[in-house]
């Protein structure tokens, strides 16, 4: 039960997090034209995030499950959207925009790989 209250708490930050992050950049944005910034936004940085959190407990040799718990499965995976990049990549299809679609897909998936590889980076030369 702690495990699980422990997720809960970094999730509801994490969320929190993630909804204020799209909140700033739908301020910005042409609803009916822009590419879902907000969420690609959430995908790099928590994509670097969890780079940086994991590249630093492995070269610490941490085996602190309950900082692993709170800040990989709880915070970042309550920051990170995946889901909703599901659904707006469908939304995008639906409205005909499958090109737009690709390309959003292909930029989430690439930068969060490539903002995963620099955070390990940064902690594997953070000697």
């Amino acid at each position: 039960m702690a495990a699980s209250a422990t997720v809960a708490i970094g999730g509801a930050i994490g969320a929190v997090g993630r909804y204020q992050l799209g909140r700033v950049f739908a301020q910005h944005a042409d609803a009916g034209t822009a590419l879902p910034w907000g969420t690609l936004a959430a995908n790099v940085l928590g994509c670097l995030a969890m780079g940086v959190l994991f590249g630093w407990l492995a070269r610490t040799g941490h085996t602190n499950e309950t900082l692993r718990l709170l800040l990989g499965v709880g915070l970042l995976g309550g920051f990170t959207t995946f889901s909703a990049f599901g659904l707006e990549m469908m939304l995008l299809i639906q409205r005909g925009a499958a090109g737009l679609a690709v390309s959003y897909a292909a930029v989430s998936v690439l930068a969060g790989l490539g903002a995963l590889y620099i955070g390990l980076l940064i902690m594997r030369g953070a000697a």
